[in-house]
């Protein structure tokens, strides 16, 4: 099944490879000019795989001593699609490359952000699978 093997993977290590720790203050350098301005951390993370769509989903976990709640978290969708530091263009080709040659994606898009927590709001990343 095709969901086993992408969760063997897309396991932690490589989705450490494609979105690494180090990116989140390079975003909030870029943002605020200073990276302790940051009010979370943003990794990488795979949820799941079907016949028509492999989705992921950007966790955006609440660092210490910040308020995940009290930031503009709704309106990143727009920001994460065209920020060249989060390059989703290329963490998709690299998922595409690690998928395999068996599958190949007509596209991908970004859902709205999800608030599972006050500690952890998720935006969707979902690449369409091709028939």
């Amino acid at each position: 099944m095709d969901n086993e093997r992408f969760t063997k993977i897309f396991n932690e290590e490589t989705l450490m490879t494609l979105l690494p720790e180090t990116r989140s203050d390079e975003f909030f350098e870029a943002l605020y000019g200073d990276a302790e301005e940051g009010a979370y951390d943003i990794r990488l993370a795979y949820v799941k795989a079907d016949e028509s769509s492999l989705e992921f989903e950007l966790q955006l976990k609440q660092r210490p001593g910040k308020c995940l709640a009290c930031n503009l978290t709704y309106g990143l969708p727009d920001v994460f699609k065209r920020h060249p530091l989060i390059n989703l263009n290329g963490i998709v080709k690299a998922i595409e490359t690690l998928a395999g040659e068996d599958v190949r994606f007509s596209g991908w898009k970004l859902g709205r952000t999800k608030e599972k927590s006050r500690q952890l709001h998720t935006v969707p990343l979902i690449l369409s699978r091709e028939a």
